[in-house]
């Protein structure tokens, strides 16, 4: 069975997600990372009897030092692929030279690349939003598409709505990517 690594920073919903439509049926996920000592996610992973790692970043006084930690801790799991949900890390070459990951992000790829992606393409005068998954590089959410899902904006939502869409569309393409990739 392939082996997933999963990076998470909060509450670990897309975590949940993925434990629920990918694990140990299209693979299983090995181990589960997150750079927040205080991250909702962990115990939804512990729950589901996967390790946890917790790389807290400020332990560390460069990037490139905990995206070695980092890419060391995930090599010891020796995954297929290694999936960030809502990992809240600008990672360098150190990481995206080394690790074959995919990313999810709240947007239409490539409008609103990096923090608070949600809360923009809300207040954008866009008509057309969604959800991106793509390859990670050493370019901030520039990696090739994998897969796009995209809805009309309704003008009378709040951002709560808007949001609520946002992660619907995440629940379901994400674990979409993951299968499509490792059956390639």
């Amino acid at each position: 069975m392939k082996r997933i690594v999963i990076l998470f920073s909060g509450e670990g919903t897309n975590l949940a997600n993925l434990i629920n439509k990918i694990h140990l049926k299209h693979a299983a996920i090995v181990c589960a990372i997150t750079n927040n000592p205080d991250a909702g996610g962990i115990a939804k992973a512990r729950a589901a009897g996967i390790p946890v790692e917790i790389l807290d970043h400020t332990l560390f006084e460069r990037r490139e030092a905990y995206d070695e930690a980092l890419v060391d801790t995930i090599r010891d799991y020796n995954p297929d692929l290694v999936v960030l949900c809502g990992f809240m890390r600008i990672l360098t070459p150190v990481f995206t030279s080394q690790i074959r990951s995919i990313n999810l992000h709240p947007a239409l790829l490539p409008a609103f690349k990096g923090a608070r992606a949600i809360e923009r393409s809300f207040e954008s005068d866009e008509k057309v939003c969604g959800v991106s998954v793509h390859w990670v590089t050493d370019e901030l959410d520039g990696g090739e598409i994998i897969l796009q899902k995209s809805f009309t904006k309704n003008s009378s939502d709040t951002l709560e709505e808007f949001s609520a869409k946002i992660r619907e569309i995440e629940h379901e393409i994400l674990p979409l990517s993951v299968v499509k990739i490792l059956n390639d």
